[in-house]
């Protein structure tokens, strides 16, 4: 298993960005998943904020739908955030206060159709022979990367994915013989109900699990096979982890910015 010696060594993150979104309704008509803006930033902003708060600046963004939109956002992010003077007679401009991020960008166009194995296995020259992050674009949480990383380079096996809790939408009711309600459970959890919350990390081994086609689906085969042959561990994280599927989703996430009062801001 490939690692610098120093502890917090940048790490490339790759991020899956290429998605319709169809469930977000009519905003994916002319932007992409990934763009949807919470408190006035897209969600892959916000997602790049936290591996960045850690030390990994390096991001690989595999687009696909309206992948034109990404681009132009990342080539204009400094025009878009910084103090401008712009002589139009002279046509000229110039920069005062430059907000910008410490950050390196690689966007890849990987097809509209394309699954996420596919999209993957588009990073793999991109990334060579180090071990690499990996996570959805439309998911937040209050990740400790940090953390992650030591629990997958203790684990030794070449994918570590990160295990999150979701509580029921709805309570569940305990009913007796009378039809009498017995018990009340808001939105109840117990310690099975894990499902795969992105936040990976992976050996470039995993690319071999992969394989090229573009219609192959990661969370199938290449997963399914890891874990079969041992070599795939999960990270219990118990706090906030939220995936933005929904208009529902999108309103909760603008709401607990909105109030200050977002866990995933790890960032001053």
């Amino acid at each position: 298993m490939v690692f610098h010696n120093q502890r917090n060594f940048m790490m490339k993150t790759v991020i899956l960005a290429g998605g319709l979104g169809t469930r977000l309704g009519e905003e994916t008509q002319v932007i992409p998943k990934p763009m949807v803006q919470i408190g006035g930033h897209p969600i892959l902003w916000h997602i790049m904020k936290i591996y960045s708060q850690y030390g990994h600046h390096d991001f690989v963004i595999l687009t696909g739908y309206l992948s034109h939109i990404i681009k132009s956002f990342f080539v204009h992010y400094c025009e878009r955030y910084s103090d401008l003077t712009v002589d139009m007679e002279h046509n000229t401009m110039q920069m005062h206060k430059v907000r910008t991020e410490p950050w390196k960008v690689s966007m890849l166009y990987t097809g509209e159709n394309t699954m996420t194995g596919g999209r993957v296995a588009c990073a793999r020259r991109y990334i060579g022979d180090e071990p690499f992050f990996l996570t959805y674009g439309d998911g937040v949480a209050n990740v400790n990367i940090d953390e992650l990383l030591e629990f997958h380079k203790r684990s030794g096996k070449l994918c570590t994915l990160t295990a999150v809790q979701v509580a029921g939408r709805f309570g569940t009711l305990g009913i007796d013989a009378q039809g009498g309600v017995s018990s009340f459970a808001e939105k109840p959890m117990d310690d099975t109900s894990w499902i795969n919350g992105g936040f990976f990390v992976c050996q470039p081994e995993v690319f071999d699990y992969i394989g090229s086609g573009a219609d192959v689906i990661f969370e199938r085969e290449p997963l399914e096979k890891l874990s079969a042959q041992g070599q795939l561990a999960a990270y219990k994280h118990r706090g906030f982890w939220q995936c933005m599927d929904t208009q529902r989703d999108k309103v909760l996430l603008n709401g607990l910015w909105e109030r200050d009062e977002a866990p995933w801001k790890i960032w001053k």
